[in-house]
């Protein structure tokens, strides 16, 4: 391979000028185009691959927390998103049976944010990917990094068709199952099943429903959040040790079942599940890396180096707090790259493991039947570290 990065003269950037100035982002998730958008921002030219010719994005609706909604804030992307999604007050918890337990009511973490709510993960893209396009990233779909070689001054990639070039910085964006961590951390843990699987159906928003709801009681915990005006996700969240896969058309019998004994306004989504239900199911998996979260030029954000579970609904945002903050320790150090990716993982790491630990934890009391007094707890705790600015 040719050395193009030693082909650069060691001058090539005036005094003054930051160090980073080409990108490379790895990953068109959530966490990949919030970096794509924030350092395009922040005046650097950035490249955004994904392996996915046509850009995809699977799933149904994705909870929005209060601190998702302020890192959204800081990206510049709040009004599409609330416009675009649904809203609401706080949670509402109810007995399995549908007997209601109790109410609560959500703070805005900082003035003129909603409290809490959802959007449709396709829309969400749909908002992010046209801001990347806007700002003039360079998206290029249906390759992948093959090699990448870390030197002094910038990192060689040489790319799935063929092509090679240098950057200043590489971020790895890719995922739960990322290559890039396998690139660079060889001996990375890898992300281990948690016993639970985890169910998504798209269904009408029931007529009045200001608050999200939770189900509890159950080896099940259901839930809804609105995603739109008209629009919710329930959720479910089942013991699933084996890790069974369910055919697509099995599927809707499937969520039938695991709400059998449900009542309120889940036995009527139970109702009407059919063959053309939009259900999404996956098992659940996390993986908390130890720091460093960088090797030379190369570093790791979103569910690359945290993946968590849905439990504390806060894995996108972790993602794009993760790339608000890497914008932030670059602007910061200048010319002083790895001290910067080096203070990016001090800043984030114990923020996301608050996530992982406390999502894990929040499981783990479900499979064991652990009191119900006892879940809100396991929530407000981590939550309430959350509010707190990143």
């Amino acid at each position: 391979m040719p050395q193009l990065c030693s082909a650069w003269p060691t001058n090539h950037k005036r005094m003054g000028e930051p160090e980073v100035q080409s990108v490379l982002i790895i990953g068109g998730g959530i966490g990949g185009m919030a970096a794509a958008i924030r350092l395009s921002q922040l005046g650097q030219k950035v490249k955004l691959i994904d392996s996915d010719p046509n850009w995809r994005v699977y799933g149904a609706g994705i909870t929005v927390t209060g601190p998702t909604f302020r890192a959204f804030k800081r990206l510049g992307l709040l009004d599409q998103i609330v416009a675009n999604g649904g809203c609401v007050k706080g949670i509402k918890t109810f007995h399995y049976s549908g007997a209601f337990l109790h109410e609560s009511d959500a703070e805005p973490v900082e003035p003129g944010l909603p409290a809490s709510g959802g959007i449709m993960r396709p829309v969400l893209h749909t908002i992010m990917s046209t801001e990347v396009r806007r700002l003039g990233v360079e998206v290029v779909l249906g390759v992948t990094a093959q090699q990448i070689i870390n030197h002094e001054n910038c990192v060689e990639v040489t790319f799935s068709d063929g092509t090679q070039q240098s950057f200043d910085l590489v971020v790895g964006a890719d995922g739960i199952y990322s290559k890039t961590r396998t690139a660079i951390l060889p001996d990375a843990i890898e992300p281990k099943p948690t016993g639970q699987g985890s169910w998504r159906i798209v269904a009408p928003r029931p007529e009045g429903m200001t608050h999200a709801q939770f189900y509890v009681g159950h080896e099940n915990l259901v839930g809804m959040s609105a995603v739109s005006s008209d629009t919710i996700y329930l959720f479910i969240l089942n013991p699933d040790p084996d890790r069974k896969w369910i055919a697509p058309e099995d599927q809707p019998a499937m969520v039938r079942s695991l709400l059998a004994d449900f009542g309120g306004d889940v036995a009527v989504i139970r109702d009407s599940v059919s063959e053309a239900s939009s259900i999404v199911y996956r098992p659940l998996e996390a993986a908390l890396q130890p720091a460093p979260w960088s090797v030379g030029r190369v570093v790791l954000i979103g569910d690359a180096v945290h993946a968590t579970t849905p439990h504390l609904a806060s894995g996108a945002g972790a993602a794009v707090e993760d790339a608000l903050v890497l914008g932030e320790e670059l602007q910061r150090a200048g010319q002083d790259v790895l001290g910067a990716l080096h203070a990016y993982t001090e800043r984030r790491y114990e923020r996301c493991r608050i996530v992982v630990e406390g999502s894990v934890a929040i499981g783990q009391h479900q499979l064991q039947r652990g009191p119900m007094d006892r879940l809100g707890p396991l929530m407000k705790a981590p939550l309430s570290a959350l509010s707190a600015e990143y």
